[in-house]
């Protein structure tokens, strides 16, 4: 479900007007998260650490209403009641299909939906693109857990209309006798400010101490 943000008296009416005039409209940031404690309690749950932060992720997103607003083909803003993710899913031959998973707020039903999409994507070839993952109502979700970044861009056709947040995790990397955790976050000026990404910052963080 969703409902029209009327932009008559909307306190971001001008913000949403100045910043969606611009060729790229996008910021974004990247922030070290402790995932000391989530990395242990996927291994004490017996699911995968890449699950539990999908999810914890996922769970953060839907608290910050910001996040879950999306610009239409008519140009006006949607708000979503409810956010999915449309991740980025590896094959063994190391190339990746999109794929959808719907959010629930149960961790191991989640799992569930995480393990079939992953499945179908290993099965099907190129990029398994279709009317699922080209669903407004998501967040793109990367991970590269290779890489301990510092800093992300993304490939963008600025001819295709986009507001939709992007977000991507890096390599756990050791501090002590912590384990953090890169995240970059990239949404539409327009829709989001760095309060906004501060409050989901803030909020994945509580969720991944668990």
């Amino acid at each position: 479900m969703k409902h029209r943000i009327e932009q008559a008296g909307w306190n971001r009416q001008e913000h949403f007007a100045f910043f969606s005039q611009f060729e790229e409209p996008f910021f974004g940031v990247v922030a070290d998260l402790d995932a000391t404690r989530a990395y242990a309690r996927a291994g004490e749950l017996s699911v995968s650490f890449f699950q539990l932060y999908l999810h914890a992720t996922l769970a953060a997103v839907q608290t910050v209403e910001n996040l879950r607003y999306r610009i239409n083909p008519d140009g006006q803003v949607d708000c979503y009641d409810q956010i999915h993710v449309s991740p980025t899913l590896a094959r063994p031959d190391h190339t990746f299909g999109f794929g959808f998973v719907p959010y629930v707020p149960d961790l191991a039903e989640f799992g569930l939906g995480l393990a079939a999409e992953k499945e179908l994507v290993r099965q099907t070839p190129g990029l398994c693109l279709s009317p699922r993952t080209a669903r407004s109502d998501v967040i793109h979700f990367s991970a590269m857990p290779w890489i301990a970044f510092t800093g992300l861009t993304h490939a963008r056709s600025f001819a295709h209309p986009d507001s939709i947040p992007k977000i991507s995790v890096g390599r756990l990397r050791p501090e002590g006798n912590r384990q953090l955790m890169s995240v970059a976050i990239n949404v539409h000026h327009g829709l989001a400010d760095g309060y906004h990404v501060g409050l989901f910052l803030a909020e994945l963080q509580r969720r991944l101490d668990g």
